[in-house]
């Protein structure tokens, strides 16, 4: 790789000013080289590919990129690290010159200034790029093998397509001899350049060094780099695509990431952050409906559950300011109901998830039964699914569901507009705050306060002698708790933050594996005398289910042994100082 050597974009906002801009690249070339079309060097057809990721973005967040390129037989596809995609999409591919070739042919087998020379790459054949992939439908290979553990339970989804035509020419010195080459490409992000779905790219330049002969290819880049409308290119072609379709890598997350701050008027505070577990229950409807992956149920489940913890928090703040804006307590009382109805709507299916997602770590835990035994029950798991996701699907499409998201999103979009215009009168006015009106720090610290207490007073009740339900309500306090932290965390330091955060998450944890243990085999108690009642539970099936339950008692043992080291180290005086200094200290986010 020559130092310096670069691939440059048309940045002339229009595609007049792109082939404008290439024009000029040519010309300015052709001032010092003699510019040749490459023979053969308009490609004889488009170069494809596609970006794929699950929803949440897990291989981007691990630093990862992965891509399908469309072949003419099968396809292909190449994982990269993020590094050397930046490297590649401002380098121009070493690829040609490496070979020893030089030709446009090399090139266009590395995919132009974004692929990476280093990257994994894995063939695949009758791979569909435009739909969802599960896991188990990829064959084993070193792609498969890398990716794997990331991404499930989640399926790989076409995130964007870029279809891209190029043509190239060479640049040849006083003695007729190619001393460099200039690659054009011109992507289009959805489809062909020509086609009514594709949003047209601007043009991509790269300068492709011949072997023996790096200061043309130098002078060649200066020459480029000094053209009108023409720079650097920074960002991949496919984060380009994603730019120009109103999209960014990580764009969904289902964190509660709000821009709250301490002064902010409490209840547009609570409108702002429940608006945000809106967003994130409506981005997740889709593909449920679609069955494209379990996580998109669990997610909205998430999201479902934060916003009845928020509701019980801070719900009276949405009603306590007089006016047009303010909601009733009727208003918040009927949308607690509805959201407990969908969380009841959800619960059938997301249970069986979890029984099959963990079904073959659990028959792998049999001894005295073999995992085989276990096949009748994981069919009716799966029959039993079918139905419950057909209710639940029901419910979703419903005109309920639907007025329930239309309608709590108008109303809270209306206290949190009423409060930002307020605002923004009165610093225009140079009036100070209104006189009583909570503020979002005050909120943040009393309910918060309020929640941890009720931590340490239930927790504090258990003894070895009490029954599994103290257990699991204060579980749900613990939830709580988790919640408040979560909605408040931009107003309060990280590392004192995540220290309270740590040792709850331990607390969770020890509490979950007691409280879903027990679920599991109540259920699995239930599901075997269903199967035996319909005649579908063979002898060793039972058997072996009466297995698993004996493991998962084990482990409830286990969680509730280890219950008051946990209570204890997140609640005990240590615990307390913590919080303490979480909440006296200062906000992590502007007052």
């Amino acid at each position: 790789m020559t130092p310096g050597l670069a691939a440059f974009i048309a940045s002339d906002g229009d595609e007049r000013g792109w082939e404008q801009s290439v024009a000029g690249a040519l010309a300015a070339l052709a001032a010092e080289f003699e510019v040749v079309p490459e023979r053969g060097g308009e490609a004889a057809g488009p170069d494809r590919r596609t970006l794929l990721d699950t929803f949440d973005w897990r291989l981007h967040k691990a630093g990862l990129s992965l891509e399908y390129a469309a072949r003419s037989v099968g396809g292909e596809l190449r994982l990269a690290d993020h590094a050397v995609n930046a490297t590649a999409a401002v380098n121009a591919t070493a690829a040609a010159g490496a070979a020893g070739t030089g030709t446009a042919g090399s090139t266009r087998d590395a995919d132009g200034p974004d692929a990476a020379p280093s990257a994994i790459t894995q063939p695949v054949t009758g791979w569909q790029a435009g739909r969802p992939h599960l896991m188990c439908e990829l064959p084993d290979g070193p792609v498969s093998s890398r990716v794997g553990d990331l991404v499930v339970p989640r399926a790989l989804l076409p995130v964007v397509t870029v279809t891209t035509s190029a043509t190239t020419h060479r640049l040849l010195n006083e003695d007729g001899k190619t001393v460099a080459r200039l690659r054009v490409e011109r992507p289009a992000a959805g489809g062909q350049r020509s086609g009514p779905n594709a949003t047209v790219l601007a043009p991509r330049l790269l300068i492709i060094e011949v072997r023996g002969y790096p200061s043309p290819a130098r002078r060649a880049a200066r020459l480029v780099s000094a053209v009108p409308g023409v720079e650097p290119a920074e960002l991949p072609v496919f984060a380009e695509a994603l730019r120009a379709l109103g999209r960014r890598p990580g764009d969904y997350s289902n964190k509660v990431d709000t821009a709250i701050a301490a002064g902010m008027p409490a209840n547009q505070a609570a409108a702002t952050i429940l608006l945000r577990l809106l967003d994130t229950i409506d981005a997740n409807v889709a593909g449920v409906l679609a069955d494209t992956d379990t996580e998109f149920l669990h997610d909205l489940r998430v999201s479902v559950r934060r916003s009845r913890s928020a509701l019980k928090l801070f719900g009276d703040v949405l009603t306590a300011t007089a006016g047009p804006a303010a909601l009733t307590a009727a208003d918040v009382a009927f949308c607690a109901a509805e959201l407990k109805w969908v969380g009841d709507l959800t619960t059938p299916t997301r249970d069986l998830d979890v029984h099959l997602l963990d079904f073959d770590d659990t028959a792998r835990t049999l001894s005295a039964a073999k995992p085989d035994d276990l096949e009748p029950f994981r069919t009716y798991l799966e029959q039993r699914r079918r139905r419950e996701f057909r209710l639940l699907t029901r419910g979703l499409r419903s005109p309920r569901f639907t007025e329930l998201s239309r309608g709590w999103r108008a109303k809270l979009t209306t206290v949190k507009d009423s409060n930002a215009a307020g605002a923004g009168t009165t610093a225009r006015s140079g009036r100070g705050r209104q006189a009583g009106a909570e503020t979002t720090g005050t909120l943040a610290a009393e309910r918060t306060r309020t929640a941890f207490a009720k931590v340490a007073r239930r927790g504090a009740e258990i003894t070895p002698g009490s029954p599994a339900e103290s257990l699991h309500d204060l579980r749900k306090r613990c939830k709580e708790l988790r919640y408040a932290l979560e909605f408040f965390a931009p107003l309060y330091d990280r590392v004192a933050q995540g220290k309270v955060v740590g040792e709850l998450k331990r607390l969770q944890d020890c509490l979950g594996e007691f409280q879903d243990t027990q679920v599991q085999i109540g259920e699995i108690r239930a599901l075997a005398t269903a199967m035996l009642a319909a005649g579908e539970a063979p002898a060793v099936t039972l058997l072996a289910m009466g297995e698993v339950t004996a493991g998962l008692m084990s482990r409830q043992r286990a969680a509730r042994e280890d219950f008051d080291r946990r209570f204890a180290a997140f609640a005990g005086i240590d615990g307390q100082r913590r919080m303490s200094a979480l909440l006296r200290g200062k906000p992590g986010g502007g007052r």
